[in-house]
């Protein structure tokens, strides 16, 4: 069974996640405050984290942002905020869906199926139209070889791994650059230049990559 980690500090609100989410075949842990969630996460690999943005000891926000060092768990944050600046800084951190509350449990279902669905590894490496190699870093679109570098191959696995997801260039220099190497947060928009020309040559009909206003980009699969 998938585990669905629920972290809420309201109890009679977790029970209700819980008692609908066990009714559709999921199990559940359940954390009260923010402190322990992410230890907890690095211990026990959730398939899905239903995380409240207002939480005792540490904010959901914050939370988001330290578990994306190291998990691309899916991520619905639960949320009275409804101000746009606060639903672009959950995706800019991370997030992968919103709830805002007042919500039905049968809503929380649906999120968590449909974010699980879209997040789950497609064939593992096989994206329909595109292939990736991890081990030769090579990529096939079409049936034909993009000519990458390794620092493309490595942009296009991680924009496509998680097609619809939105990357800030802060997280994808984060992942291309694990030695922590000073690069200017332009050189993203570099490599996406010219990654954008190389799929054109192979499939000019294709827009694989797109560019997120203020926030940064994502891969949606035609």
């Amino acid at each position: 069974m998938m585990k669905i980690l629920i972290v809420e500090d309201e109890q009679r609100l977790a029970d209700l996640h819980r008692d609908y989410l066990h009714q559709s075949g999921y199990a559940t842990e359940w954390l009260a405050d923010g402190l322990s969630v992410v230890d907890w996460t690095k211990q026990h690999s959730p398939a899905l984290i239903l995380l409240d943005l207002m939480l005792p000891g540490k904010d959901g926000l914050e939370i988001c942002k330290e578990i994306r060092h190291f998990s691309d768990v899916p991520i619905i944050m639960v949320t009275a905020r409804v101000e746009e600046i606060d639903r672009l800084l959950g995706l800019e951190l991370g997030a992968d869906d919103y709830i805002c509350k007042p919500f039905s449990p049968r809503e929380v279902v649906a999120r968590v199926k449909t974010v699980l669905r879209r997040s789950a590894p497609q064939a593992q490496q096989e994206l329909q139209l595109l292939t990736l190699d991890e081990e030769s870093y090579q990529a096939i679109l079409q049936g034909l070889k993009l000519d990458l570098t390794a620092v493309e191959y490595k942009l296009l696995s991680i924009l496509a791994q998680k097609p619809g997801r939105i990357y800030s260039r802060d997280q994808l220099m984060d992942r291309l650059y694990s030695d922590q190497r000073i690069v200017c947060d332009r050189t993203i928009d570099s490599h996406i230049k010219k990654l954008r020309k190389k799929i054109a040559v192979i499939a000019p009909e294709l827009d694989l990559i797109h560019s997120i206003y203020s926030v940064g980009y994502k891969y949606e699969q035609p």
